[in-house]
C-alpha cells in the first residue's frame, strides 16, 4: 500500500512538473509583452492557512493536481509528443525479417513424351533479411514538418486548458464565498425581521400597532426563511462544483478584505485588442491548423512525384527430401543491394482530387482563423467592459451603501416617534441587506473580471492568481 501511496504522489508530481515545463515553453515569449493593463494593488500580507482557511491560489494549486479536464488535456499532449518521433521514423531505415517453411508434394505426368510419370516429396526452407532506406520521399518530409506543428498545437491546447482551470477555480472559488455571503447576510436580516415581529406583536398587544403591522412582518419572515433554504441549497452546489476540480469539498475560504480599492485600467480597450490578437490561444491554434493544412497540400501534390529508395536483402533457401523432378535438393544463398525508383504515372485521378480536397480544407481553415479572431476580439471587449463596468459599481454601492444605511437610522427614528411604520422599517433594511449583498458581488466580479479579461486576451497566469490572492485576508 505504501508503495501504491508513493507511487500516486510521483505521478502527481511528474505531472506537475511536466505541466509547467510545456507552459513556460510556450508562454514565455507572449509574457514577456504583457501589458500592464491593470494597475497592481499594494501588496498585503498574504493569507494566513491556520485555522484550516485555504486562499484561491492554494485552491488552485489542489485543481492542477486533481483537475481530470487538466489531467485529460495533459494526457492529450504526452500523446502528441510522439507524433515528433513517429515523423522522424519515415526518413529512418526499415529492416524485416521474415522466415516461411514448406512441404511440397508433386505429381507429374509428361503429355507427348515417352517420358515416365514422377513423383517427389521435399520441404523448402528460407530466411531472409530485408532492409530499405528512403533517399527521396518529398511526401514523407512534408510530413515530418507537420509533426512539429501538430505538437506545437498540442501545446497550446495544454496551455489553453490551463488558463481556462485558472478562469474556473476563479470563479467557482467566488461561487463559493457569494453563496456564504448569501447566508450570513439573510441570517441578519432574519434576526432583524424577527425582532421586527417580536416588536410588532409586543405593540398589538398593547394596542400601539395594528394587526396589519403583524402579518406583513410575520409574511417578511416567512419569506426570509425560504430565501434562506435557498441560498444553503446554493451554498452547496457550489462547494460541490468546486470539489468536481479539486476533489475535495472546500473547507473556510478567505475573503475579500472590506477595503478592498478597485484598480483603474491603464491600458484602453484598443491596447487591449491588440494584445488579444497577438497573444489569444484560440487564434493561435486555429493559424497552426491553417499551417498544417497548407502543409498538407504540399505532401497530397508530392504523391505526384518519384520516389528513390536503397534496398538490400540476404536470404538463405534450401530444399531437403526426396530428389525433385527438377533436380537434387540444393542450398541457395542471395544477397542483394541496389536502388528502387518508383515513378507514379497514373492512379484513377485520386491524387488530384485529394489535392482539391486539401485546398478547400484550407480556405476553411483561414474562415477558422477570421471566426476566431472576431471572437476573440469580441470576448475582449465584452471583458473590458464588463470589468470598466464593477469597477464603476463598487464606487456607487459603496455609496449606496451608506445611504441605505443612513436610510434605515432614519426610518427606525420615525418608527419610534410615529410618523413611520413598521413596513417602512422592514422595507429600509431590506434595502440595506440588498446593498450590502450587491456591493459583495461586485467586488467578487471586480475580481473575477481581471481573470476574464486576460484570459481572453492570452496572457492569463498563475501569477495573476497571486495577484488576486493579495486582495484576501483571513477571517475570524
Amino acid at each position: 500500500m505504501d508503495k501504491l501511496v508513493r507511487s500516486y504522489h510521483v505521478k502527481r508530481l511528474h505531472r506537475a512538473i511536466f505541466l509547467a515545463c510545456i507552459t513556460l515553453s510556450i508562454s514565455q515569449s507572449a509574457f514577456a509583452a504583457q501589458p500592464v493593463g491593470i494597475a497592481q494593488p499594494e501588496s498585503i500580507s498574504p493569507v494566513n492557512a491556520r485555522d484550516n482557511t485555504i486562499s484561491l491560489l492554494d485552491l488552485y494549486h489542489q485543481a492542477v493536481l486533481h483537475d481530470p479536464t487538466l489531467a485529460s488535456a495533459l494526457s492529450a499532449n504526452q500523446a502528441a509528443q510522439e507524433i515528433i518521433e513517429q515523423g522522424k521514423a519515415l526518413y529512418r531505415p526499415t529492416v524485416n525479417f521474415n522466415a516461411e517453411a514448406n512441404a511440397v508434394h508433386t505429381d507429374i505426368r509428361y503429355l507427348n513424351s515417352n517420358s515416365p510419370p514422377g513423383k517427389s516429396n521435399f520441404e523448402t526452407y528460407r530466411a531472409a533479411i530485408d532492409a530499405s532506406q528512403p533517399i527521396y520521399r518529398k511526401q514523407n518530409l512534408v510530413q515530418m514538418e507537420q509533426t512539429y506543428t501538430q505538437v506545437s498545437q498540442a501545446n497550446k491546447q495544454l496551455h489553453l486548458s490551463q488558463q481556462d482551470l485558472i478562469l474556473r477555480t476563479t470563479q467557482r472559488y467566488f461561487d463559493v464565498l457569494i453563496a456564504q455571503d448569501k447566508i450570513d447576510l439573510i441570517g441578519a436580516q432574519k434576526t432583524a425581521i424577527l425582532s421586527q415581529l417580536e416588536q410588532a406583536n409586543a405593540n398589538f398587544e398593547v394596542g400601539t400597532a395594528t394587526i396589519t403591522d403583524v402579518n406583513e412582518a410575520q409574511a417578511r419572515y416567512d419569506l426570509i426563511v425560504a430565501q434562506e433554504i435557498a441560498a444553503v441549497n446554493e451554498y452547496q452546489i457550489a462547494q460541490r462544483n468546486v470539489q468536481a476540480i479539486t476533489g475535495i469539498r472546500p473547507p473556510k475560504l478567505a475573503t475579500v478584505r472590506a477595503d478592498i480599492q478597485p484598480n483603474v485600467l491603464v491600458q484602453g480597450i484598443d491596447k487591449w485588442l491588440e494584445v488579444a490578437e497577438q497573444n489569444n490561444l484560440n487564434i493561435q491554434i486555429q493559424q497552426d491548423t491553417l499551417k498544417f493544412l497548407d502543409q498538407e497540400i504540399d505532401r497530397t501534390e508530392a504523391a505526384h512525384l518519384p520516389t528513390l529508395d536503397a534496398v538490400a536483402s540476404v536470404s538463405e533457401s534450401y530444399a531437403t527430401g526426396s530428389a525433385s523432378v527438377f533436380g537434387a535438393g540444393n542450398d541457395l544463398k542471395t544477397g542483394v543491394i541496389g536502388l528502387q525508383l518508383q515513378i507514379p504515372l497514373y492512379l484513377g485521378g485520386s491524387i488530384s482530387s485529394r489535392v482539391r480536397q486539401a485546398v478547400l480544407n484550407k480556405q476553411k481553415a483561414q474562415d477558422d482563423v477570421e471566426i476566431a479572431r472576431r471572437q476573440a476580439a469580441l470576448d475582449t471587449q465584452s471583458a473590458y467592459l464588463n470589468l470598466s463596468t464593477t469597477i464603476a459599481q463598487i464606487k456607487a454601492l459603496e455609496q449606496a451603501l451608506i445611504s441605505s444605511q443612513s436610510q434605515v437610522d432614519s426610518t427606525k427614528l420615525g418608527y419610534e416617534v410615529g410618523v413611520r411604520t413598521s413596513v417602512d422599517v422592514l422595507n429600509a433594511e431590506q434595502q440595506l441587506f440588498s446593498a450590502k449583498r450587491d456591493l459583495l458581488q461586485a467586488r467578487y466580479n471586480y475580481l473575477v473580471n481581471i481573470i476574464r479579461l486576460k484570459a481572453s486576451s492570452g496572457v492569463l497566469a498563475e501569477a495573476d492568481l497571486l495577484d488576486i490572492n493579495q486582495q484576501l485576508v483571513l477571517t475570524h
